[in-house]
């Protein structure tokens, strides 16, 4: 006994030692997500503060200001710049002058607080069982995400009131006990935002009718009391501009995300558009509420109460970016048999909410309904569609696990730096895959674009610095070999030809179909090549930003013909632009030979033929010469490409490990056994629950 009370102690006091150093890292980890949520909102109200006050808190200004609607005498909507109901009006007329002398620090810290108690509901909210970690670190990622949202960015921005109603719907549902309390408080949201009367329904279908009927009687009771306080306003409100339709901006402008924008935008109008919206907003909200009342029949409240602040902003006539918020809240619902497909509906939800929808889809004609209407679309989708699942299913606490690679070892101590960054053998999901790279490729233009060295002529004078520095080297070196090789070229229009049309055309060409064929083929090399890519990418755009240079074509005086974009005019000042959506000073290094480098060494690698890897190397070596014979890059631009390349499968290899063996063709395309295993035992776990 007393050997198997001391062999145990360090057994105990092992387990004891781990478990406070995941408490502490644990710890560490909500401090610092806490800190981003702080920065996020210190940033926040520097930037509304630190912009000139005509052009900050524009709505706040338009209703409060010397000469705003609440002042002068008249109609609120005599202007159509007062977008709230009667209530909303009658509410804020005794806060006027509060509110003027508040413009500024006051509104906008009181607006931060509103956002800040929103978070923490939520996080208190989530669908139950949550781990612990979960529930330590939901509050800062929800308040974090809040702040970055585009809806509470306008509403910053604009000084706008359209967090209170959803605040209030939180409250109601999660904080307040009693029905009667319930349903008043929205019922007050209903009065300053009216489709929100639909979580009356939800209350009513859910066995909550006191709370309906206390959300319906609050809602009239308001409303009759601003129709008695201001009743030409409450005629015009709700009869002339039948519930504020045309208050606003114009609602088939971007900015409304309703079923009703987005029909104008299609061309709809007159008594078709009005049956139609009519028609589809039913349906709408028919098929919500009934999703609705499941999602809070089996438990999961959060996720009904977004669905149907998503059928909200649907049936509603104009639904502006600030009123968009309960998109947000449709992140709470889980989505996905695969543990590894959990992520796709918030990331998608999350980019959605937070960058502009020009980020999300590519400028082309065929998308532009799809990018015009991302917000809407996610709102219709999380209402309507999106399969979230209920808690009595198997895999809503234990989805199907992912397979791992065997770790390889590694010849450098310390190699993995990540150990936990394992190789996943299974696909991953292609929707996130697709969407994570249409993003991370819209922010490399967009940096791309930005290092430009400083203004015009500054930065243009630093590129052509720079570009004389690479060519007096190149002239040590003896590799001075642009003008040769451009004018030998120009001479032969077949080669001109060909090598214009390979620089123009394989660029994105080769390394797409690379990453699609390892997607398909060879999922495990495919995150292994993406991963060196990534980092790849990375290190350019340093450079771009670091060492803005001219390339040979836009070099006064050196005589280097432009094969590609044709003659260019160095007499004006933004001859070197071309156009708005590229940088052409980001030559050093070259992203066209690194990524056709990086396309060679990844064919070489994995190809099972001589003769595959042989075409693969190929590839960088056309690139190599079209880049130099077309003028659009120096040789030594290929060196940075290649030393970029280099240092991003070594930044992969440093973060990951070695590439994994072992996985061949179609390796990790469908579940394994130990998938299956775990799917049966959720299953049986799932059933004993449910008995």
């Amino acid at each position: 006994m007393a050997n198997a009370e001391h062999s145990g102690r360090p057994a105990q006091a092992f387990g004891a030692t781990a478990a406070e150093g995941a408490g502490a890292r644990l710890r560490v980890i909500r401090l610092g997500l806490w800190l981003v949520a702080a920065i996020l909102a210190v940033r926040q109200l520097a930037v509304v503060l630190g912009t000139p006050s005509g052009e900050r808190l524009t709505a706040l200004e338009t209703w409060v200001g010397p000469d705003g609607v609440l002042h002068v005498k008249g109609s609120l909507y005599d202007s159509t710049l007062f977008t709230g109901t009667p209530f909303g009006g009658l509410v804020l007329k005794p806060l006027t002058r509060a509110a003027e002398q508040a413009l500024g620090w006051g509104w906008t810290f009181g607006t931060l607080l509103l956002v800040a108690a929103l978070g923490l509901i939520v996080a208190r909210a989530l669908p139950q069982p949550v781990s612990r970690r979960t529930s330590l670190l939901a509050a800062p990622v929800a308040i974090s995400l809040l702040m970055l949202s585009l809806p509470v960015r306008n509403t910053l921005w604009l000084g706008q009131t359209s967090i209170i109603p959803v605040l209030l719907v939180l409250l109601a549902c999660f904080v307040v006990r009693g029905q009667r309390a319930s349903g008043l408080l929205i019922g007050v949201a209903a009065a300053l935002q009216p489709t929100v009367l639909l979580f009356a329904v939800l209350l009513w279908c859910t066995g909550r009718g006191r709370a309906a009927v206390s959300a319906g009687a609050a809602f009239a009771g308001c409303t009759l009391l601003a129709w008695a306080a201001l009743p030409h306003d409450s005629y015009t409100y709700w009869v002339h501009h039948v519930a504020g339709t045309g208050l606003g901006g114009a609602a088939d402008g971007l900015a409304n995300q309703s079923l009703h924008g987005a029909l104008l935008r299609l061309g709809l109008s007159g008594p078709a558009e009005v049956a139609s919206f009519l028609a589809l907003g039913a349906a709408v909200a028919v098929v919500a509420l009934r999703r609705a009342v499941r999602y809070a029949r089996d438990g999961q409240l959060l996720p009904a109460v977004a669905v149907t602040g998503c059928a909200a902003i649907l049936v509603s006539p104009t639904a502006w970016q600030h009123q968009l918020l309960w998109v947000l809240l449709a992140m709470a619902g889980r989505v996905g048999r695969r543990a590894s497909d959990r992520y796709v509906w918030p990331v998608a939800v999350v980019l959605v909410m937070t960058l502009p929808a020009r980020m999300l889809l590519p400028n082309m004609a065929q998308l532009q309904p799809l990018r015009d209407n991302a917000v809407l679309l996610a709102a219709l989708a999380a209402a309507t569609a999106v399969p979230f699942l209920l808690r009595t299913s198997p895999y809503y606490d234990a989805p199907v696990p992912a397979r791992y690679a065997e770790p390889v070892p590694a010849r450098l101590r310390g190699v993995p730096l990540l150990p936990w960054l394992k190789r996943v053998l299974t696909r991953p999901n292609l929707l996130l895959e697709l969407l994570l790279i249409r993003v991370t490729y819209a922010a490399y233009q967009k940096v791309r674009l930005a290092a430009t060295g400083g203004s015009n002529s500054a930065g243009r004078a630093r590129a052509e610095a720079h570009g004389t520095q690479i060519l007096d080297l190149e002239r040590w070196l003896h590799i001075d070999i642009e003008h040769w090789a451009n004018h030998a070229i120009v001479r032969v229009g077949w080669a001109r030809d060909f090598f214009d049309f390979y620089y123009e055309s394989f660029h994105f060409v080769v390394p797409l179909t690379v990453l699609g064929v390892l997607y398909w083929r060879r999922p495990v090399d495919y995150r292994w090549a993406r991963a060196s890519l990534g980092f790849t990418t990375l290190l350019a755009l340093v450079g771009f930003w670091l060492y803005p240079l001219a390339p040979p074509r836009l070099m006064p005086g050196l005589g280097v013909i432009d094969t590609v974009h044709g003659v260019q005019d160095f007499s004006q000042p933004d001859y070197g632009t071309l156009t708005a959506l590229t940088n052409q000073y980001a030559a050093m290094p070259s992203l066209h030979f690194g990524w056709s480098l990086w396309c060679g060494l990844v064919i070489a690698l994995v190809a099972p033929k001589v003769w595959m890897k042989a075409l693969g190397l190929l590839h960088p070596l056309f690139t190599v010469t079209a880049i130099v014979v077309t003028g659009n890059h120096w040789v030594l631009d290929a060196a940075g490409g290649a030393a970029v390349v280099a240092a991003g499968f070594g930044l992969a290899y440093l973060f990951q490990g070695p590439r994994a063996r072992g996985a061949g063709p179609r390796g990790g395309s469908g579940p394994g056994p130990h998938e299956g295993e775990a799917a049966r035992g959720a299953a049986g776990s799932a059933g004993e629950r449910v008995s």
